[in-house]
């Protein structure tokens, strides 16, 4: 029987898929510490039925009810927690992140959930989780996206079956949520200050060294005392691998070993690649002619600078000539806005 939370009021499954970036290892790492699988859910699934979980009694259970083939996907992972009714009681709901890294989307995403729906629910079937006659538990799937082209791919399975006429309600119904790093409005992430996956997307989309920063900050500031010990080394191994790499991947980075570090630290690595970035600009598309290639590297820096061009500063740098851009390269690494250094729109 449904619940007036519109869920099942006995065990509930609730699946993510989180895609990919070149460091799965990172964001599996992330998202095994139970404050990322409540910012998730709290911050980011505008449904009624999260108000009434008891994110206290988040926990792993055993996985012996999930198949081989399952438990071979690495990147899985089985969490549940209490779900409070209306009436007093309360219920296991079970939530099973499938995160699957990759960096663009792929249209084949519905079907592949449903995949891993229904193999669950074979699964809880043969161990005897679901009682003959009971009814399964519903499942929420969720794909996490953090590639940089937009998402393209359908989320509703019935869109990828051809069938005509009537034979289009015989289609399997079947849809996933989806949450795009790359595309969360600044003012949700703003609203979600305190939230550490909004943290964490800030870091994935921010380049400029005052946002990474103030995001470093936030986080040291939410991560104090020992019961984040874990969750602390998770982001230091994330900072080390993922982002200083990300900034200068061509030289040894000396990595940090406290949170509190970080900002500073990759402040001060994005400052420096900037002046390589700018020397690099000078050597080799200007001094060599090379247009195409200074301006290139103009856009590279302003980005890291100021954050993603609007159209009209992209326009205004495929249209500038030579002598614009290396008046324009001497004034990056000083202005303190995009339109200190190439105008207004």
């Amino acid at each position: 029987m449904r619940n007036p939370y519109g869920i099942m009021s006995r065990n509930t499954f609730v699946i993510f898929s989180a895609m990919p970036t070149p460091y799965d290892g990172l964001y599996k790492l992330l998202f095994s510490h139970t404050p990322m699988v409540q910012a998730l859910l709290r911050g980011f699934v505008h449904e009624d039925w999260v108000a009434h979980l008891d994110f206290s009694t988040l926990e792993k259970p055993n996985g012996h009810y999930v198949s081989e083939a399952l438990q071979q996907r690495s990147d899985d992972i089985l969490w549940r927690m209490r779900l409070n009714l209306p009436d007093g009681r309360s219920e296991w709901l079970y939530l099973y992140l499938l995160i699957e890294f990759q960096s663009r989307s792929d249209p084949w995403m519905a079907l592949r959930l449903l995949t891993y729906v229904c193999m669950l629910y074979q699964d809880l079937i043969k161990s005897g989780e679901v009682a003959p006659g009971a009814p399964l538990p519903p499942v929420f799937p969720l794909v996490l996206y953090n590639g940089l082209p937009r998402w393209q791919a359908t989320q509703e399975v019935a869109d990828l079956i051809a069938a005509p006429g009537d034979l289009g309600r015989w289609r399997p119904r079947f849809r996933y949520h989806l949450l795009d790093e790359g595309r969360v409005p600044a003012e949700e992430l703003g609203r979600l200050s305190n939230n550490l996956l909004a943290l964490l997307i800030r870091l994935e989309t921010t380049p400029d060294a005052p946002a990474i920063r103030e995001a470093t900050a936030a986080l040291v500031q939410h991560l104090k005392g020992p019961a984040y010990d874990s969750l602390r080394r998770a982001f230091v191994a994330f900072y080390n691998r993922a982002i200083l790499t990300r900034l200068n991947s061509r030289h040894t980075i000396r990595e940090f070993r406290e949170l509190q570090e970080g900002g500073t630290m990759i402040a001060e690595r994005i400052d420096e690649w900037g002046k390589q970035i700018h020397q690099k600009a000078l050597q080799e598309g200007l001094q060599e002619g090379r247009r195409d290639e200074a301006a290139r590297m103009l856009r590279r820096l302003l980005a890291l600078r100021f954050g993603e061009l609007p159209d009209w500063a992209e326009a205004r740098l495929a249209g500038a000539t030579q002598e614009a851009l290396e008046t324009w390269i001497d004034a990056v690494l000083t202005a303190e806005s995009l339109e200190g250094v190439i105008g207004r729109p």
